[in-house]
C-alpha cells in the first residue's frame, strides 16, 4: 500500500527527496506498522522505484503507437445475435412483489 500511495503521488509531483518521515507518514495513513529499520529499507526501495520512473519518463515516445495488449493478435469475433428468448415475465412470476415490470424489495436504508 505504501508503494502504491507513493507511486500515485509521484505521478503528480516532481522528483523530490523522500524522507523517513514521509515513509512513516505513508505507513501510518495505510495503517501499516513499521519499525525505523523497515522505514529506511522502504525509503531506499521507493527511491529506486522513483529513479526508474524518471528514467522511463525520459524516453522519447514520439511517434510510438500505444498498445492495448502485449500480443499483437486479434481474437475471433462472433456475430452479435440473440440466442435466448425473453423470459422476463416467467422470472417475475416467481418474485414475491413486482410492480411496473420491476422487482420490489424491502427498504434497507432509512
Amino acid at each position: 500500500m505504501i508503494l502504491y500511495s507513493a507511486l500515485f503521488l509521484h505521478r503528480f509531483l516532481p522528483i523530490m527527496a523522500l524522507s523517513i518521515d514521509d515513509v512513516q507518514r505513508a505507513a501510518h495513513l495505510a495503517r501499516i506498522e513499521i519499525t525505523a529499520a523497515e522505514a529506511v529499507d522502504v525509503r531506499s526501495k521507493l527511491e529506486g522505484v522513483f529513479q526508474m520512473i524518471e528514467r522511463m519518463r525520459s524516453v522519447n515516445t514520439t511517434g510510438i503507437v500505444p498498445m492495448s495488449h502485449a500480443h499483437d493478435a486479434m481474437l475471433p469475433l462472433r456475430e452479435d445475435r440473440v440466442t435466448e428468448s425473453d423470459q422476463h415475465a416467467l422470472h417475475q412470476r416467481n418474485a414475491p412483489a413486482v410492480e411496473g415490470g420491476l422487482y420490489l424489495v424491502p427498504k434497507v436504508i432509512e
